[in-house]
């Protein structure tokens, strides 16, 4: 069918406008756990296999147009996904490591072609059992004294597991049990010396403990795995001054000759220390025997005669030698590397200073009281006596603790409908310290909390009295809640609230529901909305309730399409299915929501019926119907050509400005000669004006006949039409003028042009007619007017 100029116009214009107005696509939002929709709240673990298929993004075009999918990631991090851009299937491309990196940040977006929606989303990575114990400030070398008490604490191991959970937390044990002198708490890492077990540097002076820490297992790779690690503390007994001194070359014999004289050396003793690791010197001493009559050098161990042989009356002396026994060592027994007591040997008695050693390790958190005994046990004696005390200190807490939060978020779930002031979630954060310092108060912060409140010291969330949610005006809230003790040590945590959509909303028709116009062969869509957040409360379903007949329309329960039925295929089957035999026809439509309960919406559709052939007699016609139910499309094309032409004025005006400015001429004028007509005699013009005066009038009369269906333009019942008055006598003296001044005579009525076929159904209707009746008749009065100088 070939269409004028103006209806290819209109048709170019409307396509355009309809294409400036399509809506963006956008995602599904399944919520948390869901692996289809745009990602929110998504979690992987960190031991998913590359290229694992993850996640499906899935969205939809309002319009039905075809969509794709991307995703991008900020230059200075991996690529970690791909996604395939049809079906928004994505892909792991990268290995993922939540030790190192435990959010992935990314961008997704659908675009239908035209719009491109994008959103940021966080991907969380979740811990796998992937991480092994590791011991740390390796080697272990330990100095350990051999009078160390049994039971006592030596040594302290310490591993760490980077995973989160059972995988990692650390337990310690020993590699053998059975042949060694120590034990290990399996908890702290506590090395301790066996009970009723001892040292002696002069037995075995290094011991090799192998320690075990494994972590508390998991899952990796969709298998249970425990993780260990092995370490060796050497430990070195430090010899300990347990030993007497020793005498080499026992017995000593010595002897006086008669020309000894007074302060000659008789003989020399020698003895060594018996604790051979760290021996002290030795100092000799004359017990009894010598009657005065001998000395010993107390560091040589040299004995000489003091007196003349003449005065010694014993024939036979017998000595006996010794060390000091004055001189005594302290040192504390208990924890090693806290304390150290100053001085270290003392020499008959002495006033001694216990001091910090390892601040670091004081830590009132795990241990309030710290005991020790003092030890004090004498050097050169072979008794070794010795002497304890207990030492008790009583540690003071200070505020060194940081409130920590048992988890980095909280993500709870409510639905739309609670009532002001219900309970949302609780938090909780610890803060190791005693008393005042020890007190969490709890505050939450951020865009999305003013709907929101917390208990100060319980850590409840809970809503406003006032709030009212709504999962159809924001669906998920999310803000920060900070815990903080008395002196402003905080910490902080996240809080993700998802509103749980409830059926609360009627689905609702458009405006444009009342009336409709179907043609012929053609679907007819209605469309309701339910304002519902997820599905299945926003889905609804179509039906028609009432129809009188009932045989006559079909609906598509999913998509609103109405149809004819089948048995349906032209005007004339359709006009005589009615008493009232026309084409307009009133049905009443439901729209049913699936939600539980389901609430559905009424509404009366009234539609009138056309064919192509009817259209096509006029192509704005056709338009206007097409438009009836959308007025905005009407709007669209109307601005689209008022744009045109302001496009087109613009451009014109350029040209012609740029032209003329390039051109720095006067351009001459054009002037038009026209051959003047040889005037008439001025008789005749006189009388000739006179007429025109009287009868300008009456020269021309347009009759409008009534519309008269039988009418035929040949017919002899049409009126004839008016004569013209009868011209003045020509004066004589110019004969041949009269015949050029004819007046001429206009005469008609304009009615419809019946078609020859049978009736249809009347596009624009007699209102029509009227209208380019009257616009005929006033093009031919204003015709009339302008062109009186010709008469």
């Amino acid at each position: 069918m070939k269409r004028g100029p103006w209806a290819v116009l209109a048709l170019g214009l409307l396509r355009f406008c309809l294409a400036q107005a399509n809506f963006a696509p956008h995602f599904f939002d399944n919520g948390v756990g869901s692996t289809s929709g745009n990602m929110a709240l998504f979690s992987l673990p960190e031991d998913t296999p590359v290229g694992s298929h993850i996640y499906t993004l899935n969205g939809t075009d309002p319009e039905g147009d075809l969509i794709s999918y991307h995703i991008s990631f900020d230059p200075s991090t991996r690529n970690v996904f791909s996604v395939d851009p049809n079906f928004g299937n994505i892909t792991l491309v990268e290995e993922l490591d939540r030790e190192k990196e435990d959010e992935i940040e990314a961008i997704i977006s659908i675009s239908d072609g035209l719009n491109l929606v994008a959103e940021k989303v966080v991907i969380l990575v979740t811990d796998a059992n992937d991480e092994a114990p590791r011991f740390v400030q390796e080697p272990y070398v330990i100095l350990v004294p051999e009078d160390t008490p049994s039971g006592s604490s030596i040594f302290k191991v310490h591993a760490v597991d980077k995973d989160t959970g059972s995988g990692g937390s650390v337990t310690y044990f020993l590699q053998d049990l059975h042949s060694t002198k120590f034990a290990v708490d399996r908890h702290s890492g506590v090395l301790r010396l066996q009970a009723g077990a001892t040292l002696d540097y002069e037995k075995s002076r290094t011991h090799f403990v192998t320690v075990v820490a494994k972590d508390g297992g998991g899952r990796l790779r969709g298998a249970d795995v425990v993780l260990s690690a092995t370490t060796t503390v050497i430990v070195n007994v430090e010899d300990i001054q347990d030993m007497t001194p020793v005498f080499v070359g026992t017995p000593y014999y010595g002897y006086v000759y008669e020309d000894t004289l007074p302060g000659s050396e008789v003989l020399t003793v020698v003895a060594m220390d018996g604790d051979r690791g760290k021996p002290n010197h030795i100092l000799y001493s004359l017990v009894n025997g010598s009657d005065g009559a001998f000395e010993i050098n107390e560091t040589s161990g040299a004995i000489s005669v003091t007196q003349s042989p003449a005065h010694l009356w014993r024939e036979v002396y017998e000595l006996h030698v010794q060390g000091a026994n004055a001189k005594f060592n302290l040192r504390l027994v208990g924890p090693g590397g806290i304390f150290r007591v100053v001085p270290q040997t003392v020499l008959n008695e002495a006033q001694i200073t216990i001091i910090v050693e390892n601040s670091a390790a004081i830590d009132f958190e795990k241990s309030k009281v710290l005991t020790f005994k003092l030890l004090a046990i004498e050097v050169n004696t072979p008794e070794k006596f010795s002497s304890t005390a207990d030492i008790v200190i009583q540690l003071l807490d200070t505020n060194d603790n940081v409130p920590k939060f048992t988890s980095h978020y909280y993500i709870a779930r409510i639905p739309e409908n609670a009532p002001g002031g219900s309970n949302v979630v609780t938090v909780t954060a610890v803060d190791p310290d005693t008393g005042p310092w020890g007190k969490v108060k709890y505050s939450i912060y951020g865009t999305g909390a003013d709907l929101f409140l917390i208990h100060p010291s319980t850590g409840l969330i809970y809503t406003q009295p006032w709030a009212n949610l709504d999962a159809e005006a924001t669906a998920r809230y999310n803000f920060y809640v900070k815990a903080e003790d008395m002196e402003g040590k905080y910490s902080l945590a996240e809080v993700f609230v998802n509103l749980l959509d409830v059926n609360d909303h009627y689905p609702q028709f458009g405006k444009s529901i009342q009336e409709k116009t179907m043609v012929l062969g053609t679907p007819l869509k209605i469309e309701a909305t339910d304002q519902d957040a997820e599905e299945p409360n926003n889905l609804v379903d179509y039906s028609i309730t009432h129809a009188e007949p009932a045989n006559v329309f079909d609906i598509d329960a999913h998509t609103g399409e109405i149809r004819l039925k089948n048995s349906i295929n032209s005007l004339d089957a359709l006009h005589n299915i009615t008493l009232s035999r026309d084409y307009r026809w009133s049905l009443e439509v439901q729209a049913k929501d699936r939600g539980s309960p389901s609430f559905s919406t009424t509404a009366l559709l009234k539609i009138d019926i056309t064919d192509t052939e009817t259209l096509s007699q006029d192509s704005m016609s056709a338009f206007l119907i097409q438009t009836k139910d959308n007025p905005m499309k009407a709007m669209g094309v109307l601005a689209g050509i008022m744009a045109i032409v302001v496009a087109i004025t613009v451009l014109i005006s350029t040209a012609t400005f740029w032209r003329n400015k390039k051109s720095n001429k006067v351009l001459p004028v054009r002037r038009v000669l026209r051959r003047r007509p040889s005037p008439a005699p001025r008789t005749v013009r006189i009388e000739w004006l006179k007429f025109r005066k009287a009868k300008a009038a009456t020269k021309f009369i347009l009759k409008e006949d009534l519309p008269n269906e039988n009418f035929n333009n040949s017919s002899a019942g049409s009126s004839l039409p008016p004569r013209a008055p009868a011209l003045p006598p020509p004066p004589r003296m110019a004969p041949s003028m009269a015949a050029h001044w004819t007046v001429p005579t206009v005469s008609g009525s304009i009615t419809p042009q019946q078609p020859q076929k049978s009736p249809k159904p009347k596009a624009l209707g007699s209102p029509v007619q009227s209208t380019l009746v009257s616009e005929l008749k006033q093009k031919f009065e204003k015709k009339n007017i302008d062109n009186k100088a010709y008469f």
